[in-house]
């Protein structure tokens, strides 16, 4: 469904990801791991549009979006749940989902709404409630259901469970595997290893901008470099 083929990025002269290649099957549940600075959010903000690629190309279903402009990629769709949420906080619940479901027409907004509420009832308790006021937790529901709104068929998150309470990280896993049984494909950057190896149908490991690593999530453990990259300890392997 997606295709990263050498895909170089960053900021300026600043070079972030070399020659990253990925390839995302639909349906499918890909974690990027790394430590901090590896290079994860910046390749999904290039997926999403907000980081320029350098060099290197980017497919969407056999479609070159590697030019295409963030809103076109949007319609595309990839959306994307951002680390830290960033959420219009002087707006409520209802209203940030609202704009989140902005690029469709607005009679669909009930039913894509009930569908959110659907995987996050809790949120169905806050509608006018100010998002800025709401707990960590219910903060990073609301940011995968804006992103939900824009109805994706690719679904990047960017630091699931940081600094959320367990109950809360539960949901939201849950919520991951609903929408896979629905066919939605996602890319999931994520701190909480253990808890990723859980879900992922498949694992690349960014280091200093480079994949260093990638397999199904069952050889991540036996992998002596993801051992002592992101798991801690020894491999498994004699």
């Amino acid at each position: 469904m997606l295709r990263l083929e050498n895909l170089t990025c960053g900021y300026g002269e600043a070079v972030v990801v070399h020659d990253l290649c990925l390839d995302l099957k639909p349906g499918s549940i890909t974690g990027l791991l790394g430590a901090n600075g590896a290079g994860k959010s910046s390749t999904l903000l290039c997926i999403a549009g907000h980081v320029p690629a350098l060099s290197g190309r980017l497919f969407l279903n056999g479609e070159d979006i590697t030019r295409l402009a963030v809103d076109k990629r949007i319609r595309r769709g990839i959306a994307l749940s951002p680390e830290g949420r960033r959420l219009f906080k002087d707006l409520t619940v209802e209203e940030n989902l609202c704009i989140g479901g902005m690029i469709h027409p607005r009679r669909h907004f009930k039913a894509d709404r009930d569908f959110v509420l659907s995987l996050f009832p809790h949120l169905g308790e806050r509608l006018q409630t100010l998002a800025g006021n709401l707990s960590g937790g219910e903060q990073q529901m609301l940011a995968i259901g804006r992103a939900l709104m824009a109805r994706p068929s690719l679904l990047l998150i960017d630091e699931l469970s940081l600094g959320l309470m367990p109950k809360v990280i539960d949901l939201c896993y849950q919520a991951l595997g609903s929408l896979r049984e629905r066919g939605v494909t996602l890319l999931l950057v994520e701190q909480n290893t253990e808890r990723a190896l859980e879900v992922v149908d498949h694992l690349s490991v960014l280091e200093s901008g480079r994949k260093v690593w990638e397999g199904p999530p069952e050889e991540a453990r036996r992998a002596p470099m993801v051992v002592k990259a992101l798991l801690g300890g020894t491999s498994t392997d004699d």
